[in-house]
């Protein structure tokens, strides 16, 4: 399959660069402006190309309601409803314009989430470079309609999706006016467990659809990301916090500073590791060959004495002749006298 790639703003998407890293802010700023403002400085020098908000309120997510379905029972989040939680989680709007500015400030792309029409709205008027659309909203089909329509590279993650659910999602997006979309496997259970993670989907949802592929990392630590560059992801996003002890909707599995900063560091590593298909020594093995084995003569002979297993062994340095030529030698005279140490070639024969 030919390799795709294609730009949000500044930066390359594809194999042929480093993954593109995403920040996940969520709703860990814990609803203080300077710790948003201090997480986005934190996640810029930590190394993260870039940062994402999740653009809702708690009205356009849900009813304000505690019956039901509308009450939460969830290890992390439950004993309350969902009204409550989306309240506790959210950005203010009017925090995303300077949040915004100051990643950029530092040199990161800064864009969202939005989670209905009046979000992506809202976005356009900040001149976002990418929309993200989360798992719980990749059937949402209006919604990708209109963020396809901007025209602005589209990331999708795919947590609980179906291949059917996938296709009429990528379907809509294309025919609206998405012409760059990356597809990020995603396991909608926060944390994620790597068992629940399936990173072998990743070149199959390549091929299947035809985009860039990455993923949506709710694990703890790095090893499901790091591996996930050796299966084709080329964009990872994973949630980030200052300081886990801190608490914060997501901080649980969310990444520290520090962690972030060994996460570009590995997967940066992993993606040049890559490298192509390469068989024989490369340019910088070609000095080591020398210390391969190959057939020498370890006790002094005499011409006209033949090779023997007391005489001919395969050690280090590797300037005789490959180690797998001692049968034919074993036997064979050589035509003049030779020092222990010497290394055999076919010359050495009478």
């Amino acid at each position: 399959m030919t390799d795709i790639e294609f730009h949000i703003a500044t930066r390359s998407i594809g194999r042929d660069h480093p993954p593109f890293l995403i920040a996940e802010m969520s709703g860990n700023h814990n609803q203080s402006l300077d710790r948003a403002l201090a997480i986005v400085e934190a996640a810029a020098h930590a190394g993260a190309h870039a940062l994402k908000l999740q653009t809702y309120t708690a009205d356009t997510m849900t009813l304000n309601l505690d019956t039901g379905e509308f009450h939460v029972e969830h290890p992390l989040w439950g004993g309350q409803s969902l009204h409550a939680l989306y309240q506790q989680a959210y950005t203010p709007w009017e925090w995303h314009a300077p949040i915004f500015e100051r990643a950029r400030e530092l040199g990161m792309l800064a864009f969202s989430t939005p989670f209905d029409e009046s979000a992506v709205d809202f976005l356009e008027e900040l001149h976002v470079p990418a929309y993200k659309i989360a798992s719980f909203e990749n059937t949402d089909l209006p919604l990708i309609r209109r963020v396809a329509a901007t025209g602005k590279p589209m990331i999708i993650s795919t947590g609980m999706a179906t291949v059917a659910e996938l296709d009429e999602s990528v379907r809509a997006a294309r025919a609206a006016g998405c012409r760059d979309l990356v597809l990020l496997k995603c396991t909608s259970t926060y944390p994620a467990t790597p068992e629940n993670t399936h990173l072998r989907t990743l070149p199959h949802l390549r091929e299947l659809f035809g985009c860039e592929v990455g993923l949506s990392d709710h694990t703890m630590g790095l090893g499901a990301a790091v591996a996930s560059v050796a299966l084709g992801a080329t964009v990872i996003e994973k949630h980030f916090t200052l300081d886990r002890a801190e608490g914060g909707v997501d901080s649980t599995f969310s990444l520290e500073p520090a962690e972030f900063a060994q996460l570009r560091l590995e997967t940066e590593r992993a993606w040049a590791a890559l490298g192509t298909v390469s068989y024989g020594p490369s340019t910088a093995e070609k000095s080591s060959l020398v210390f391969r084995r190959s057939l020498y003569v370890v006790k002094d002979m005499r011409a006209g004495e033949v090779f023997s297993a007391d005489n001919l062994r395969a050690i280090r340095p590797g300037l005789g002749l490959p180690p797998g030529q001692i049968d034919i030698l074993l036997g064979k005279k050589v035509a003049r006298d030779v020092p222990a140490g010497t290394p055999v070639s076919w010359q050495l024969l009478g």
